[in-house]
């Protein structure tokens, strides 16, 4: 006789970076199979909406953070490009066989 076998119960290998559903992404709280689940950015659970909500508010402090460095660093290395080099363009002639 054949057994069952079904593809959630098969153990995900090599997915480090899939978080498991047994416990809450924020606190670590472990989640039951009975409990509800609030999933974020597709795969990330969390055991209630504040856990999830709070780590939203985190994602877009973070995202904001980033933007504020990545609009100053453009800034630095301008300031450092020297402004010669930007207004010399090279030009040859190149001929075209008919």
């Amino acid at each position: 006789m054949a057994s069952a076998f079904f593809f959630f119960d098969a153990e995900p290998l090599c997915e480090p970076s899939a978080p498991a559903l047994d416990a809450c992404a924020l606190c670590a709280k472990p989640l039951g199979r009975d409990s509800d689940i609030f999933m974020y950015m597709g795969d990330t659970p969390f055991c209630s909406e504040e856990c999830r909500h709070e780590q939203m508010q985190l994602d877009a402090i973070h995202a904001r953070q980033a933007a504020r460095s990545a609009a100053r660093r453009p800034q630095q290395y301008s300031a450092r490009a020297d402004p010669e080099s930007s207004r010399h363009h090279e030009s040859r002639k190149v001929s075209v066989a008919t």
